[in-house]
């Protein structure tokens, strides 16, 4: 339909059957009043007014301009929403949801007809809302998200603990702990914020008190009912993402219901993503809205299950602006055919039988800090926070590759690696990558996967090991999509220690694995055919704001030669930014730090300080917040401390302290 004017509501009041007002900002097009309109819904707890603001701007103007309202919405107890939160993805906050739902459809300028989207948060719960099955919901865009809450998260990982839980407990409680805005919520912001200062939680203490996928983690993950699941849902990552699997078990578990695309992007909404190309967002989304929303002969429905692309031989760097490859699609997806590798008699990984497998068994104990090379969990930046050169970990790991490559081998889906293994303790943690060997060396990681030990039968009811007794063992890799070129080598690398990326058990027996017993699983790309994915006509489509101090980005790890400890630091700072039309300027600055002395797991440690600054005029916010998480043998060692300051006065303090049991992690 032809572009339409809009207008924007910078905030309107979503009043809750319990009277709780939720903030929401709404770009509405014109002419509603002859031609109700479809809205899509985003609810965040990243603050609209300012946390979020700049890719609201990129891309609800242009829903609004094709006719699609906007609704920006802040969870219950964030930005100017009142109240407090709970946690994540609670009952409440997806309760909440649905009401925003039903109070949007019952709007006079909507046409009854809603969608929801989001990335990372905003992609977890409108998957959460859906199966819930609000009546006018209708379909979902789900971008960087997880359909098993336990395993696919930033939580725990295969029974792994993910040092991403303590970093995303210190930014929730940074993020939270930020006032609302007075020019929007008036003299109240004050005794809002005191009231969320006094009763937020410090996520890391419910969350470390559910160590296994029990019902804490059944509850908003979907695959527990995909068939309930009632609406189309296109499902959206990118390679260089934590949340990789997704799109997969989504076309798995929701069969004709999924569309999946796949780019080579790190965490972000795939028109301003890096590394590129990127893909049209906008065009996609209104297409798919246009045909649920408004029940348009769009080809959405037609689109194929499976669009991904496929990377060929990128290089770690400093930043990688752009990856080779190319985009295929699978008009329908199944479970792709499987290529098996052995290790070979003189220890090399091949495709071919061969009667003397293996050189025995192996022991291995991989140095307590290998893993610096593995990135974030989960990337919003091209640079350090991705995986680099494999080489430094492959150093601590038990390593086997194929010889040169004949000719080009294309992959997508999930690795696998099932091995008989015995250790001497109740668990040990198993790492397995997948590794790209380069002519000249270089090595980039390609897949990787974790595993608790005392998991290898489940999550649900983890089991020791039985010690010193060969045990079999699987561990899937994450998803990839990957072309080995010609002269290329295979590699598997496999370590007990991956750290930061998971925190290690509390003993470090190491392993010693039978190499005769090793399989790798390769899963074959099979028919497809190539395809272009159209890119984004605005190569810059972010609003730029007024930068008052420019961003500081740093990231070293520092092997303290003398004390016999590492350190691994993470400093981040988003510099002073002012929006221009609201006046408000915000700076987020992290400083965190990993240690760990090799050969002693009780020494990990992770300390985490958020400082938020809030400014407009003369008048200033700030909070500063500590998180820590220490261990023993027995025990998880959580603090955590939230100040708070209006202008140079101090005027709150909280501090929080939890030990929990360890539990076979």
């Amino acid at each position: 339909m032809a572009d339409r004017n809009f207008t924007v509501i910078e905030n309107e009041w979503i009043t809750l059957k319990d009277g709780t007002r939720l903030a929401a900002r709404i770009w509405m097009p014109e002419g509603t009043e002859q031609s109700p309109v479809p809205a899509v819904l985003e609810y965040l707890p990243y603050r609209k007014r300012d946390g979020t603001c700049a890719r609201d701007e990129s891309t609800y103007p242009v829903f609004a301009a094709a006719g699609i309202a906007g609704v920006r919405v802040d969870i219950r107890g964030s930005g100017e929403s009142e109240g407090v939160i709970d946690g994540e993805y609670t009952p409440r906050e997806l309760s909440d949801g649905c009401e925003i739902i039903e109070w949007i459809a019952a709007q006079p300028w909507s046409n009854g007809k809603v969608g929801m989207m989001g990335i990372s948060w905003g992609g977890f719960n409108c998957l959460q809302v859906a199966a819930l099955k609000p009546p006018a919901l209708k379909a979902v865009v789900s971008i960087a998200s997880t359909v098993d809450r336990y395993n696919d998260d930033i939580h725990y990982k295969n029974g792994c603990h993910l040092s991403a839980q303590l970093s995303w407990a210190a930014t929730m409680l940074a993020y939270q702990s930020r006032s609302p805005d007075p020019e929007l919520v008036g003299d109240r912001w004050r005794e809002m914020w005191l009231e969320r200062l006094e009763n937020e939680p410090f996520f890391l203490e419910k969350w470390l008190e559910h160590q296994r996928r029990d019902d804490f983690w059944r509850h908003g993950s979907i695959c527990e009912d995909f068939d309930g699941f009632p609406i189309p849902a296109l499902v959206i990552a990118g390679w260089a993402d934590g949340y990789r699997n997704t799109p997969i078990k989504a076309l798995e578990g929701l069969r004709s219901k999924a569309k999946a695309l796949i780019g080579p992007w790190v965490h972000k909404y795939p028109h301003f993503a890096w590394p590129k190309p990127r893909a049209d967002f906008h065009n996609e989304a209104i297409r798919w809205w246009n045909r649920w929303l408004r029940d348009e002969k769009t080809d959405a429905d037609q689109l194929p299950q499976m669009r991904a692309y496929i990377l060929d031989g990128p290089r770690p760097a400093l930043r990688r602006e752009a990856d080779p490859g190319r985009w295929i699609a699978k008009d329908v997806w199944s479970a792709p055919e499987m290529r098996s590798f052995s290790v070979t008699g003189d220890g090399h990984l091949s495709a071919a039988a061969s009667f003397a497998k293996g050189t025995g068994d192996v022991y291995l104990r991989s140095p307590l800090d290998t893993g610096t090379a593995a990135g974030e969990y989960f990337t919003l930046k091209p640079d350090a926070e991705m995986a680099g050169d494999q080489r430094i970990d492959d150093a601590g790991s038990l390593t086997f590759e194929t010889h040169p490559l004949l000719e080009a081998e294309d992959y997508l889906g999930q690795p696998a690696v099932s091995l008989d293994v015995s250790c001497s303790a109740d668990t040990a943690n198993l790492v397995a990558r997948l590794v790209d060997i380069h002519p000249d060396g270089t090595a980039t990681r390609v897949a990787f996967g974790v595993l608790n030990l005392a998991h290898r039968n489940g999550n649900a009811k983890p089991l020791p090991m039985e010690k010193n007794r060969k045990t079999r063992v699987t561990l899937v890799l994450d998803a990839c999509g990957y072309r080995f070129r010609p002269g290329h080598r295979i590699r598997l690398s496999l370590s007990t220690s991956y750290w930061p990326m998971i925190l290690p058990p509390p003993t470090d027996p190491g392993l010693t694995i039978d190499t005769a017993s090793l399989s790798l699983s390769l899963p074959l790309l099979g028919d497809h055919r190539e395809i272009v994915v159209p890119q984004p006509a605005n190569p810059d489509p972010l609003p730029h704001y007024i930068e008052h101090s420019p961003p500081v980005t740093h990231r070293t790890v520092e092997r303290d030669m003398t004390k016999g400890v590492t350190h691994y630091r993470i400093y981040e700072d988003t510099g002073l930014v002012e929006h221009p039309g609201t006046g408000n300027a915000t700076q987020d600055i992290r400083d965190e730090t990993w240690s760990i002395a090799p050969g002693d797991p009780h020494s990990m440690a992770g300390l985490s300080t958020w400082t938020c600054i809030a400014r407009r005029g003369r008048q200033s916010v700030k909070t500063v917040s500590t998180s820590r998480l220490a261990c023993t043998a027995a025990e998880w060692i959580t603090s955590a401390k939230v100040e708070a300051f209006e202008g140079e006065e101090k005027i709150f303090e909280k501090s929080f302290e939890k030990r929990i049991r360890r539990d076979l992690m």
